[in-house]
């Protein structure tokens, strides 16, 4: 399917922004014996690739304001229309050389409530390549292939991540992932939410669920598993957030219930 010229310049900054990115990742593991220092190099890797992004989408859309995990709001001319990055989402997997990390960028519009709606989005995996992307009403892609989400009811695969101690509602999280897991699902702990919400539209997981999740994080791969014919809510069963932080839920549609049950039952 042909893309838009708004999409055809968001891949072309992905694209050039990711060189780095797997470049760096090549050297990561030279690195291993120090974690401080490998903590350093990442958020080094990061902050180079939030600005290239920036510089990228900025020369071929001068005055859109922007959003990022690394340089928060940026005000353009156009307040009406931004975009949304997240310049390495699976830092923790960076670090450690686990080769499961996204870059994710999403476009904006503002409607006549004054809330962002999400019109085009890509989360692009440079290890491996993929990329995918989607237009609101056009579809979901990898690639020039067409993604549709599973269509399994059973032998589930879900992603969410893993219960830390040291987070709010600990307990609480802690005993929505035992109730999905004795319902008989495996769930994966993969390190990626953005990644994550690519893999559900692409039909490779069944479903994902985070307890907190900033926008950037989650707009472009919201859009990518509803264009995909999914469904993604948050934990409430309301529309997901697209600016600020908040839960995320995303399935093929047809266990969108059940899970909710499974992580809502007191």
């Amino acid at each position: 399917m042909a893309q838009s010229a708004l999409m055809t310049v968001m891949q072309a900054a992905v694209r050039k922004a990711a060189r780095g990115v797997v470049r760096d990742f090549g050297e990561i593991d030279k690195l291993q014996v120090s974690k401080k220092g490998a903590a350093n190099f990442v958020t080094s890797a990061d902050l180079r690739t939030d600005k290239i992004l920036i510089e990228e989408l900025g020369k071929a859309r001068p005055k859109f304001s922007f959003l990022t995990e690394e340089s928060g709001v940026i005000k353009g001319q156009d307040e009406k229309h931004r975009f949304v990055i997240d310049p390495i989402d699976g830092t923790t997997n960076f670090i450690h050389a686990i080769p499961y990390i996204s870059i994710a960028v999403a476009a904006q519009d503002m409607n006549a409530k004054g809330e962002w709606e999400t019109v085009a989005g890509i989360v692009y995996d440079p290890i491996l390549n993929e990329m995918f992307w989607a237009e609101k009403g056009r579809g979901a892609f990898v690639g020039n292939s067409k993604l549709h989400v599973s269509k399994r009811r059973e032998d589930l695969l879900l992603s969410t991540t893993s219960p830390r101690k040291s987070r709010k509602n600990f307990e609480e999280v802690l005993a929505a992932f035992g109730r999905v897991v004795s319902a008989g699902a495996t769930v994966r702990c993969s390190g990626s939410a953005a990644l994550d919400l690519a893999y559900v539209a692409a039909g490779r997981l069944d479903g994902i669920w985070y307890q907190r999740l900033n926008s950037w994080d989650m707009v472009a791969g919201v859009l990518l598993v509803k264009e995909a014919m999914g469904m993604a809510t948050d934990l409430d069963g309301n529309a997901v957030v697209t600016d600020g932080t908040g839960s995320v839920m995303a399935t093929n549609g047809l266990i969108h219930r059940e899970l909710h049950g499974l992580l809502t039952k007191k």
